[in-house]
């Protein structure tokens, strides 16, 4: 019952989200009817589509953003992971933070979504096992942590971790699919 609830919560916030442009209204409108529609958006299992929960993560002062050095996408970016079944996706995003940044201190900007957003995966292998190709459907939110706490990398996952100016960070990214998400965060983030 009570992960229904927070089903429903979910789905209120995504119904609520006013969206950046025409590309997030159109993930909004999909990202809530697979939520209506299927029972297993929550878990791996469903292999073609599941919830994730990403971070924008930026410092006291809004003027540095911190990413990850992900292994399987060979480039920086957001922290963020899989719900596997958990329904309260800003846990999850504060979850993945933490494990992903050795940061255990965020305070939360906001507790409705930042934004939302489907991303394809390609097929590739993790941990010697094969991931087939699939969408993720997923909720960001807006964290911020000071930047002068210790950071540790989670080498199953990512082999660095670093404060990176807010104007200059899109420097780094090598998946320039992602940098119009990265873009809207920013601009979102930085009128909070």
């Amino acid at each position: 019952m009570a992960e229904r609830m927070i089903e429903m919560e979910l789905l209120k916030q995504l119904e609520a989200l006013v969206p950046y442009d025409e590309t997030e209204q159109a993930d909004q409108a999909v990202m809530i009817a697979y939520l209506k529609e299927h029972d297993d958006a929550f878990l791996r299992s469903n292999r073609i589509a599941h919830f994730t929960a990403s971070a924008w993560i930026v410092n006291q002062d809004k003027n540095k953003v911190l990413l990850i050095y992900h292994n399987i996408y060979d480039s920086w970016g957001w922290c963020g992971g899989h719900a596997d079944g958990e329904r309260d996706l800003l846990a999850c995003a504060l979850k993945e933070a933490r494990e992903e940044t050795g940061l255990e201190a965020f305070t939360v900007l906001d507790e409705k979504p930042l934004s939302c957003e489907i991303a394809p995966v390609f097929a590739h292998r993790k941990n010697g096992k094969a991931v087939n190709a699939h969408l993720h459907l997923n909720v960001s939110y807006a964290l911020m942590a000071d930047d002068r706490s210790p950071l540790r990398i989670k080498p199953d996952e990512n082999s660095g971790v670093k404060w990176f100016a807010i104007d200059h960070y899109e420097e780094v990214i090598r998946e320039q699919d992602m940098l119009p998400i990265y873009r809207k965060l920013t601009k979102r983030i930085l009128t909070k």
